[in-house]
């Protein structure tokens, strides 16, 4: 199966909602301002240009450019309902983009510099779950967790788990799709869970010293 990317605009997907992500697309999204922008429009809803560059700290030409780069490759378009002759708002468009399998091994700085990026948003979305944790309601402090797994797989079990994982986590979201820039109903709040799974850079193959008899 090919990997995943989310990208999503804060919904459930639609069958065959995804787009293919090639060399292209990859180096287009491992631009900093840009992912930072796919960000808010993502959870924070539709957007001007004028509008992100003040948040940014861009110029509005930066800002203009960046989004149509981001348009170019499908990740978001024209949120024509809000739009007028002066001010042209934009909003996120895909859930996933899934990667193509042709170009798998084709861009690997550009996935790196990406999956850099991505992962600094999510730092930057815990601190503020952080900073934002003891003014909550003791039922909503219960259902925060940190927590890691370390297991011995193989390949194909590793995969298999993460699929899994993924699968579990679609179908809560199909159930209840966070809404971009919209609050959710009585009683519930905007529920993130963050999953990062990859091979441990560690122990066996790092060279590390280990005990006799280990």
């Amino acid at each position: 199966m090919a990997d995943k990317t989310d990208t999503s605009a804060g919904t459930a997907p639609a069958p065959g909602d995804s787009s293919f992500l090639d060399t292209s697309s990859y180096k287009a999204m491992a631009h900093p301002d840009r992912l930072r922008m796919l960000g808010m429009l993502r959870f924070d809803g539709p957007a001007t240009a004028t509008g992100l560059a003040k948040r940014l700290g861009l110029n509005s030409g930066a800002t203009s450019y960046h989004l149509r780069q981001l348009a170019q490759h499908g990740l978001i378009e024209e949120a024509t309902s809000l739009g007028n002759k002066r001010d042209r708002w934009w909003q996120a468009r895909r859930i996933a983009a899934e990667k193509d399998p042709a170009e798998a091994g084709g861009a690997p700085a550009a996935v790196i510099d990406m999956v850099r990026g991505i992962f600094r948003q999510h730092q930057e979305m815990m601190q503020r779950g952080i900073c934002a944790f003891a003014a909550l309601p003791d039922a909503w402090k219960k259902t925060a967790n940190i927590s890691d797994y370390t297991m011995a797989l193989t390949a194909a079990e590793a995969e298999a788990l993460k699929e899994r994982l993924l699968a579990l986590l679609w179908e809560e979201v199909r159930k209840a799709p966070a809404q971009a820039g919209k609050a959710p109903g009585p009683g519930k709040r905007n529920y993130t869970i963050m999953l990062h799974a990859f091979p441990f850079a560690g122990g066996e193959d790092d060279g590390s010293e280990t005990p006799k008899g280990a």
